[in-house]
């Protein structure tokens, strides 16, 4: 046996599925593809680096800033860190679409849904491949939120590279139990993301379910990284049946609500994930279409547009 049939032998199926899904994407370069294997190999400490948690943060940061520099306002055009790698606020009904389509996917261009300048596709091959994996943002912080097992998976190569490359954190599961993740997840007040990365082939590739207190996506846009794009949607209050009782605000994550007698939505924080609406008994909370928050991300309406 020679040494490139030796090195066959040591490369999981799952990395040579990888692999040959990058040639085939045009400008998808070696490096592109290093980057995501690094990525998916390793995320617990992409992510602890990425946080923050990590001591070789300090060291880390200055470089990311080097390479990434802040935008700024008369710079439109220079592609950003938010670009490459970015999530879309999913309502719980549309991210229950995402992980129960029975067929395959391939819608390219996503610019009004996902506005960024890389990462905006969405091709799901093998779409009832989902594995959940243990979330890489609450495994680097001392003390997260539970449960850990919240990030989904969702089609190939992706799903099987994650279940081989980390089988103790990670389990197959069903579409039937990933929309009873995203249920509990949304019962407990969390946001469901769709992610996109330009190294993960260029496309949605997860489900991540995120909190304030862990989620690095979302401390990132705190700090003023626009990675997050909103639903389409944001939150309407009805004060007729409002009772001024504050559920609302203490399930909001992005801080978007406040009590002045009855709830006051500030517009520009909200993103539209409506878990402040499963948080009203009352009813007094509805998401309604803002076309200010962009294009929405449900894929069912997408397939059906395609096929016109």
């Amino acid at each position: 046996m020679n040494m490139k049939q030796n090195l066959d032998c040591l490369i999981k199926p799952s990395t040579r599925a990888f692999r040959q899904a990058g040639k085939k994407l045009p400008g998808y370069s070696l490096f592109d593809w290093l980057h995501g294997y690094v990525y998916g190999r390793w995320p617990y400490l992409y992510i602890s680096l990425a946080t923050g948690e990590h001591p070789l943060s300090r060291i880390i940061g200055p470089l990311a800033r080097l390479l990434f520099p802040p935008i700024r306002p008369d710079d439109t055009d220079r592609i950003t860190f938010a670009d490459t790698y970015h999530g879309k606020v999913v309502p719980l009904a549309a991210a229950t679409q995402l992980v129960t389509v029975q067929q395959a996917v391939a819608i390219e261009d996503l610019e009004q849904i996902i506005p960024y300048a890389t990462a905006r596709a969405i091709v799901l091959q093998d779409p009832d491949h989902i594995v959940v994996l243990e979330c890489p943002c609450r495994a680097a912080r001392p003390n997260p939120c539970l449960p850990l097992d919240v990030c989904l998976i969702v089609g190939e190569p992706f799903a099987s590279f994650v279940a081989e490359h980390h089988p103790r954190r990670s389990r197959w599961i069903t579409a039937e139990e990933a929309v009873e993740i995203l249920r509990a997840e949304d019962e407990r007040g969390h946001v469901h993301h769709a992610f996109f990365k330009d190294a993960m082939l260029g496309r949605f590739y997860a489900i991540c379910n995120c909190c304030a207190c862990c989620c690095g996506a979302m401390q990132a846009q705190r700090s003023g990284t626009p990675m997050l794009a909103a639903s389409g949607y944001a939150c309407q209050v009805d004060g007729d049946l409002c009772l001024g009782c504050g559920a609302c605000v203490e399930q909001c994550q992005f801080g978007a609500l406040a009590v002045d007698g009855v709830a006051v939505v500030d517009t520009d924080a909200c993103m539209g994930c409506g878990v402040c609406v499963a948080a009203c008994d009352q009813g007094a909370l509805a998401l309604q279409r803002n076309p200010a928050k962009g294009e929405p991300l449900e894929i069912q309406q997408l397939i059906a547009a395609a096929s016109l």
